[in-house]
Formats: C-alpha cells, sequence, structure tokens
C-alpha cells in the first residue's frame, strides 16, 4: 500500500471518530434543549470532549500539511484555528467552553446547536473526499478482484 493510502486510511478513521463526536454534541444539545438533561450535566458531558476533539482535528491537518497536500490542509486550517481559539477564549471563571451558568443566555444553545450542525456537515464532506482520495491512492491493479483470483486464494482453482 502507498504512503498515501495509509494517511487516508488514518484520515477515515479520525474523521468517523470525529463525526461520530458532533453526533454526540448534538444529541446531549438537544436533550438539554428538551429538558432532558440539566445545564450542569450537560455542560460537563461536552467539555470533558473539548480537548480529544481538538487534538484529532489538529493531527488531521498536520498530517495533511506534513504529507503535502495542500488543499486539504487548506480546507480543515479553519476548523482547527476555530478550535484552538475557543479553547482558548475560555474565561478564568468558566468551567470550560460550555458553561452550564450561560449555556441558556443570549441564545448561546442555539448557536452551540448551529455550529455542531455546521462541523457535521463539514466532517462528512471531509469524510467523502478522505474516501476518494484513499481510492485514488490505491494502485489501479489492487482495486478489483478477478474470478480467477478469488478461485485461486479459496484453493478451489484447478490447472487444465
Amino acid at each position: 500500500m502507498t504512503s498515501d493510502a495509509v494517511l487516508f486510511i488514518l484520515a477515515l478513521l479520525d474523521c468517523s471518530a470525529l463525526l461520530f463526536l458532533t453526533v454526540y454534541f448534538i444529541i446531549t444539545l438537544s436533550d438539554l434543549e428538551c429538558d432532558y438533561l440539566n445545564a450542569t450535566q450537560c455542560c460537563s458531558k461536552l467539555n470533558k470532549w473539548i480537548l480529544p476533539e481538538l487534538i484529532a482535528h489538529c493531527c488531521l491537518t498536520l498530517l495533511m500539511l506534513v504529507s503535502l497536500h495542500w488543499v486539504l490542509f487548506l480546507l480543515n486550517a479553519p476548523l482547527a484555528a476555530w478550535h484552538i481559539y475557543r479553547f482558548s477564549q475560555i474565561p478564568s471563571g468558566n468551567t470550560g467552553v460550555y458553561d452550564p451558568t450561560e449555556i441558556h443566555n443570549r441564545g448561546q444553545l442555539k448557536t452551540y446547536m448551529k455550529e455542531s450542525m455546521a462541523k457535521l456537515g463539514f466532517h462528512l464532506l471531509c469524510f467523502f473526499l478522505y474516501l476518494y482520495r484513499f481510492w485514488l491512492s490505491v494502485p489501479e491493479s489492487h482495486r478489483f478482484l478477478t474470478f480467477d483470483d478469488l478461485m485461486v486464494a479459496t484453493g478451489s482453482f484447478k490447472e487444465l
């Protein structure tokens, strides 16, 4: 397998994890919106995943930079910068990015929900881009198995 194929397998795994994490954020925020969770429970659940999300996305962005995939790097860089900015701008009195005392103020819950939906769309787009690039990085000779290859692999092929 080529190095690009390995890179895009790692990117697919990372992007899948980020997709599931974004869906988790959406579900948790909608539970808060419907009053199935209180603000303290919701914010503590979400805040413990902020740093892993930041690390996963920044690692993916750096992988694209190191492997010289400039378009994919430039696609990922704004969201990575946004994650770093949000993490660095946490006020000293808050418990994290999601603060239970302020989440219902000034429509922050709706803002967080819109942000999560935008991230979901972004990660879906990236997932299919990485899948397509993985498909292109696999050599043509390894993409399809012929019937003869399958028969040899299963041991049911007999020479005539």
